[in-house]
């Protein structure tokens, strides 16, 4: 009985074993259909899905200002308070107070690329990048400030 048993489960098993490498012994005859992709060696080539979600960037076009209001709508929908907004007041022509944004923090260390932040933003300020090679020997690398030096605010944005 238990002579039986053994050789039914190694009989098992080897079947187990042949059904799962019937795909890769396929591939491997036929070689011109890749589907493993070369990672590194294809940086250049290499394609993310659209969806893919890298890390938060904060949006400068080429007179380096931006959207962001300093609102701190996607800092309180961070889950985890991945993202630091530090404002200012500037003044404006009229001498009335404005709220501008003085630093935008973003803890890259912490994210959990939920894209709650972007969702959140009414400007459209900030978006989800494609970048995903994010491995440093420093953590202090992964704390980014996202607003450029000496950029602004983009007239018309309110």
């Amino acid at each position: 009985m238990f002579l039986k048993d053994y050789i039914k489960d190694v009989y098992g098993a080897v079947k187990s074993l042949l059904t799962g490498m019937r795909l890769t012994g396929y591939y491997f005859t036929h070689p011109k259909e890749i589907i493993t992709q070369q990672y590194p060696d294809n940086r250049d080539t290499l394609k993310m899905a659209e969806r893919f979600r890298g890390e938060v960037v904060m949006l400068h076009d080429e007179n380096n200002e931006h959207a962001c209001t300093g609102c701190s709508a996607c800092e309180l929908a961070c889950p985890n308070g991945t993202i630091k907004i530090i404002n200012k007041f500037d003044i404006t022509p009229e001498g009335k107070k404005k709220k501008a944004i003085d630093t935008f923090v973003y803890h890259l260390e912490l994210c959990t690329m939920c894209n709650l932040c972007v969702m959140a933003c009414p400007t459209d300020a900030i978006k989800m990048a494609q970048t995903f090679e994010h491995s440093v020997f420093d953590r202090n690398k992964l704390t980014k400030k996202l607003n450029h030096d000496g950029s602004k605010l983009r007239e018309g944005v309110e």
